[in-house]
């Protein structure tokens, strides 16, 4: 395991966003926050990149106006951005930060990026969600 893992997790417990599974091996962490709107976020130290990724809804069989709907919520956000998954099945809160340099602040204040955009557009994203529920 890297120096910069062990410090990501203990930036994390200072934070108080409990991690509830690890894969040391990917040096990846899965964490948990009802009250930040946090579910299932993983947390994965990628060589010299740390990626956060957030699960956020599935995309409705009929998407509607979701994609452009999320290209201008993605215009608001401080740190991070909504994006599709791989299969563009499934929309993601997703943010990378430079682990050589990586402090804190800078890790807390992406988190509470998706807090905020989480809080700002729940009833948007809740609309759509079960649109995709749906499908």
């Amino acid at each position: 395991m890297s120096e910069r893992f062990e410090l990501v997790k203990s930036y994390l417990a200072e934070i108080g966003i409990p991690i509830t599974s690890e894969v040391p091996a990917e040096e990846l962490v899965i964490v948990q926050d009802e009250e930040r709107g946090i579910a299932d976020m993983i947390i994965d130290c990628e060589e010299s990149i740390l990626t956060i990724e957030q699960p956020i809804l599935r995309v409705p069989a009929n998407p509607g106006d979701l994609f452009k709907r999320l290209l201008q919520m993605n215009r608001t956000l401080v740190h991070g951005a909504f994006v599709l998954d791989e299969d563009g099945r499934a929309v993601l809160f997703r943010d990378t930060l430079e682990l050589a340099t990586l402090d804190r602040n800078e890790l807390e204040g992406s988190i509470q990026a998706l807090s905020l955009a989480l809080a700002e557009y729940a009833e948007e994203l809740l609309t759509f969600a079960r649109q995709g529920a749906s499908a």
